[in-house]
């Protein structure tokens, strides 16, 4: 599943946004505003100079013009920068929130359901896995690594100004196989409670839906048992490709170093690791860890992600 940004390319523009109005600031701080003093000193000495003289001379003073006035025009910023200097702070600010610690997303499709709905809007902690260089995602300090069972965003190995969001399945060493639509991690199956089977409402079709404990993680998934486990046509040349063993009742992979194996929740309808294979860190994005909201459900979507 894609995940929509609330702007394209929004953390580039609001980049050069915050480079040019930046620069602006400080052409006014270490520049301008000195140029615009000098020239109210020299407009407030002309009128000083002039109101003796005048007084010198017994002539009556025009007041029309105060001191005050004087400096006010000549210290007052151009409008482009007067603009410039207001926004800054505001886009830097923005642009450090967004950057190093939470960054919103909008679920565009299904793939994910029923832990995150078509329309929610998420919040994704962009500093749980490390601190990253904003713009080229570059991680320069590390801090903790991934977990089964975490809802992580990444770019899409296949192209990288895509953002997707899944679950993690499998971290670095672990073998993952996939059989008749149930887990097994390491040799040991992963546990599954069923619930009461889930309705599509817009197609008005029912699913079986699933507790999956993940090693200690529960989330709820759901599966069509009319669909193959794997669609063997629609597997992808992928990096690391020969970890990976398929068959007609699933597959087993073993997740190489620096690596992570990416499932949805929605285990029918999700293009996932599966198809296109793993995840390098280096894609990784964050962990998706609240929805705050969804326009067509209001208030029943804010919660935490499990």
């Amino acid at each position: 599943m894609t995940l929509q940004s609330l702007l394209t390319n929004f953390a580039l523009i609001l980049f050069i946004l915050m480079v040019i109005t930046g620069v602006i600031w400080c052409l006014d701080v270490f520049y301008l505003a000195k140029q615009r003093r000098a020239a109210a000193d020299r407009a407030l000495a002309e009128y000083d100079a002039r109101t003796a003289k005048l007084t010198a001379d017994g002539i009556k003073l025009d007041n029309t013009t105060s001191r005050a006035e004087i400096e006010a025009a000549n210290m007052r910023q151009p409008t482009w920068v007067e603009y410039s200097g207001s926004f800054f702070p505001v886009i830097a600010l923005v642009f450090f929130l967004r950057s190093f610690l939470y960054e919103p997303f909008k679920i565009p499709s299904m793939s994910m359901v029923p832990t995150l709905q078509v329309g929610d809007l998420i919040l994704v902690n962009k500093f749980t896995y490390g601190i990253r260089l904003p713009i080229l995602n570059k991680k320069v300090v590390q801090l903790n690594d991934p977990q089964r069972g975490d809802v992580m965003v990444f770019k899409y190995p296949r192209d990288m100004s895509q953002d997707y969001i899944k679950r993690v399945i499998g971290v670095p060493g672990d073998k993952i196989t996939y059989e008749n639509k149930r887990l097994t991690v390491n040799g040991k199956p992963v546990e599954y409670t069923p619930l009461e089977d889930y309705l599509n409402e817009e197609s008005l079709t029912y699913s079986k839906q699933f507790k999956e404990n993940l090693t200690g993680v529960e989330h709820r998934v759901i599966v069509t048992e009319a669909a193959p486990t794997v669609n063997l046509s629609d597997v992808k040349d992928f990096p690391h490709s020969e970890a990976c063993t398929y068959r007609y009742e699933g597959f087993t992979c073993v997740v190489p170093a620096g690596n992570y194996f990416m499932m949805g929740d929605n285990r029918d309808n999700s293009a996932d690791s599966r198809y296109w294979g793993f995840v390098p860190d280096k894609n990784i994005v964050g962990k998706a860890f609240f929805v705050w909201m969804n326009l067509g459900n209001p208030l029943k979507r804010i919660g935490s992600i499990q």
